[in-house]
């Protein structure tokens, strides 16, 4: 059949879709872009946030019409939202055919069969009923891995999901109830992903997991992030690996080590920090105050000079006073991060924090959020203009139309999230090239250049 899939939320999210893709690629179905050509389509979907559940819902009413204006049969819901809220969707979103929960993507084939034995022979105005149909497993089973995975970010870069789950239970986080408790992947399986995925194009490895620097603690009784990084950056064709979702309180002096020893690996950490007042971290569950934030940031700008630091914050949490905002905001300040993103605080149903007093107005968190992102304008702009006559190495991402210039990517930049570096060259640049630029300029979060 011919199979449409949106894939909606987070990188982990996208891991899985492309997860399911390689499976029904070899069954011999195959993949559209065009809605209105789609036999199938599968929505595999996010429910992190309130704004990312509202865009599953909407995305799922929205492709549902197609079962009655184009050629669609069946509507598949997929993922997160599909888990946590499988009985409501019944109830409310009649469009949808098969539900497939969180870890029970390697059952997509076999949905697909269903709806295969089910179409109806009369006439091609006919639409099977497929009824809802269910396919769920604990969220604690073992975690999908070593499968085919297609890759849908241009070739030359990939996610590699090397755990599933979380055991820190944020209080604002739902993650543990829709994806389970902290399972690590094998690093055998890992090792064989990874090299397939680089004998495909693959040049740049993503690291990514709800929590990448616990990996291997569950499976093997210690961390073994330093371990897995120096096995890969074994794999010849592999140039770069980043790394994301690193917890402050995980990072190790080991890990630090590898990061300064390993070349291939990007001098770049995320490290979701969440707030910096230690009365609001500690009625999110965190498990670090700020002096220890502060002592690990200190140290990894000591050990690694180079280094690029990401965080992501959390405005107008419960109780979130005007002084913890402020707090926050000077601690943002002196810190100067390279990179940060703020996120205003969604009260989440099944989470502590959405039962906690003093519930803070829409209004304030924005203000709040606005805020933030403008003091971290600043920040970004003078770093981003201080890179002026700098010799970087960048990944080209492609060409930009009716210009002599390419977008490129920076170690400094994952994708999606980061900035760009434009490169005005007059030779002809592929995806995926590595090449030296000289910064000639900034502009806003981005660089401009000029091919060396």
């Amino acid at each position: 059949m011919k199979i449409m899939f949106v894939s909606l939320g987070c990188d982990k999210n996208l891991v899985d879709t492309e997860m399911m893709l390689g499976m029904l690629t070899e069954r011999g179905h195959t993949f559209t872009d065009d809605e209105t050509e789609a036999e199938v389509i599968v929505v595999n979907t996010c429910c992190f946030i309130g704004d990312a559940k509202e865009e599953s819902i909407n995305t799922l009413i929205e492709l549902g019409r197609q079962k009655s204006e184009g050629s669609c049969r069946a509507l598949i819901a997929a993922g997160c939202l599909a888990q946590r809220y499988h009985d409501e969707i019944k109830e409310q979103i009649p469009e949808v055919d098969v539900l497939i929960g969180t870890m029970a993507i390697d059952r997509i084939a076999e949905a697909l069969d269903e709806i295969g034995r089910k179409v109806t022979p009369e006439g091609d105005d006919q639409k099977e009923e497929t009824g809802h149909k269910e396919y769920l497993r604990d969220i604690n089973a073992v975690p999908v891995a070593g499968k085919r995975q297609i890759v849908t970010t241009g070739g030359h870069f990939a996610y590699l999901k090397i755990a599933e789950g979380c055991d820190k239970h944020c209080t604002y986080c739902i993650i543990p109830k829709v994806r389970g408790n902290y399972r690590s992947i094998p690093m055998e399986t890992l090792l064989e992903q990874a090299q397939q995925l680089v004998e495909g194009g693959v040049k740049e490895l993503i690291l990514v997991a709800q929590e990448t620097t616990l990996y291997g603690a569950d499976l093997y009784g210690e961390k073994c992030l330093p371990e897995l990084l120096r096995k890969l950056c074994r794999i010849s064709g592999l140039y770069w690996i980043r790394i994301l979702y690193c917890y402050p309180e995980e990072i190790t002096d080991e890990l630090i080590q590898v990061m300064k020893e390993e070349p291939k690996i990007c001098h770049y950490l995320d490290i979701p920090i969440q707030h910096a007042s230690d009365a609001v971290l500690k009625r999110m569950g965190r498990r670090t105050d700020q002096n220890q934030l502060r002592e690990m940031i200190g140290k990894l700008r000591k050990e690694i000079p180079d280094i690029c630091l990401r965080t992501t914050l959390i405005t107008g949490f419960p109780g979130e006073s005007q002084e913890d905002f402020e707090v926050l905001y000077n601690f943002v300040d002196e810190m100067e991060f390279d990179r940060l993103g703020v996120f205003t605080y969604s009260q989440e149903e099944d989470t502590p924090a959405a039962g906690f007093a003093d519930q803070i107005d829409e209004e304030t968190k924005k203000d709040r959020q606005a805020e933030l992102m403008e003091l971290q304008q600043e920040i970004a702009f003078e770093k981003a203009n201080r890179m002026k006559d700098a010799v970087v190495t960048a990944i080209v991402e492609g060409k930009v139309a009716d210009e002599n210039a390419f977008v490129a990517r920076t170690y400094k930049d994952a994708p999606n999230v980061d900035g760009l570096i434009f490169v005005y060259a007059d030779a002809e640049l592929m995806t995926g090239d590595f090449v030296k630029v000289k910064v000639t300029g900034s502009y806003e979060y981005d660089l401009i250049g000029e091919l060396q």
